[in-house]
């Protein structure tokens, strides 16, 4: 049995410019960070004594028995990037709701590759993780998302990742003082707006035309630079705060998808208790608002955003990690021979009883002497 922990993720400045239609050409950065609230995957070889080779679990129940049976696209075609052969069986379980812009699907994708890299004995690096995540949900999966949640996701930590026109990624953590880290910390709040939303049908607004984009992606990314500046200086970190709120004006202005009427509604109430900035996580659209506020004002916040689901949480720094490591008895050589015996189908009692049973009834009842 195995089981990896991965965690979500919180973007604060360059989402947009790590789609690999953007970077390819121009270059992109973003600052995130993992939070201490995660994506759990549970997996073992499934002993071959059931009907089925392949049991997945998450929202709904999958029993199968090839790889090309599984409805999960990203359950699918990890296990064939894996070349997974033997029976497996996997339980999914997240501390958040999934679409909701916390990075989840790249999370899961990260965390199911781990566990399965471990079900074979090997110890992938967080640089492979990320990579071959990133090409499975892009070049396998099709899907339109960008690169940070899958590096987010398997590194951890708060970092300054930088996205290269070569397509290479490199990853600088942000080296904070213990009190200023705590400042910021302190002034961060997460609400859960309860719409939920795909993430990639939000990008598919504007992803396809980010060249004619190109003045709010090069804001996006220059702020990315003027956050690490303010983060690493002794100014008053209420500047990051009024930084987050322009970051929002540009990232509205990327598609009329990324923000609505509710949202804007949201957001103005917490401006106008307080909160000096925030931003929809993610693509937009819905899921996780995160605020920017002075300690202070947080009652006054939470109090005018009565009606929203607020989510304490601090920092992970650990990235996807093997919680659990036990290894199990080996089946594989049973597995092997009842694959090339016929087995006989499973199949419900029927109730009736055989007919040489009621022959020996019958033969038994004739011979006594009444």
């Amino acid at each position: 049995m195995i089981i990896t922990r991965t965690p979500f993720r919180i973007s604060f400045f360059g989402g947009g410019t790590d789609y690999p239609a953007w970077y390819r050409e121009h270059g992109g950065a973003v600052l995130a960070t993992a939070i201490d609230k995660y994506c759990y995957l549970s997996c073992r070889h499934l002993p071959p004594f059931f009907e089925h080779r392949i049991r997945v679990v998450y929202s709904k129940i999958e029993n199968c028995n090839s790889l090309d049976e599984i409805e999960h696209p990203s359950v699918r075609e990890t296990l064939k990037h894996l070349d997974m052969q033997r029976g497996v069986e996997i339980h999914h379980d997240g501390d958040l709701p999934a679409r909701s812009g916390m990075g989840s699907s790249s999370a899961f994708t990260v965390g199911l590759l781990h566990a399965m890299y471990a079900l074979q004995g090997k110890m992938p690096s967080k640089h492979q993780l990320a990579m071959e995540s990133i090409h499975l949900e892009q070049e396998v999966l099709h899907e339109t998302v960008g690169s940070q949640d899958q590096v987010t996701a398997a590194y951890g930590g708060f970092n300054h990742i930088s996205f290269h026109p070569s397509g290479e990624i490199s990853v600088r953590p942000m080296i904070l003082a213990p009190a200023r880290q705590k400042d910021l910390r302190s002034h961060l709040m997460l609400f859960y707006t309860g719409i939920k939303r795909t993430a990639a049908k939000v990008a598919e607004t504007y992803v396809p035309a980010l060249q004619d984009r190109k003045r709010q992606l090069r804001i996006l990314r220059d702020m990315v630079e003027e956050a690490v500046e303010i983060l690493s200086g002794t100014d008053d970190i209420q500047a990051f705060g009024h930084l987050l709120h322009e970051g929002w004006q540009a990232k509205r202005a990327m598609s009329d998808q990324v923000s609505s009427e509710e949202i804007d509604d949201i957001y103005e109430r917490a401006r106008a208790a307080g909160a000096l900035g925030g931003k929809i996580t993610g693509a937009g659209g819905g899921g996780f608002l995160l605020l920017f506020a002075p300690p202070r004002h947080h009652t006054h916040i939470r109090e005018k955003l009565d009606g929203l689901l607020h989510v304490p949480f601090n920092f992970d720094t650990g990235g996807t990690q093997v919680i659990f490591y036990d290894q199990e008895q080996d089946y594989a050589a049973v597995e092997e021979d009842t694959r090339l015996r016929k087995i006989i189908p499973f199949r419900e009692w029927s109730g009736a009883p055989s007919a040489g049973r009621e022959t020996v009834a019958a033969t038994r009842a004739e011979k006594i002497d009444y």
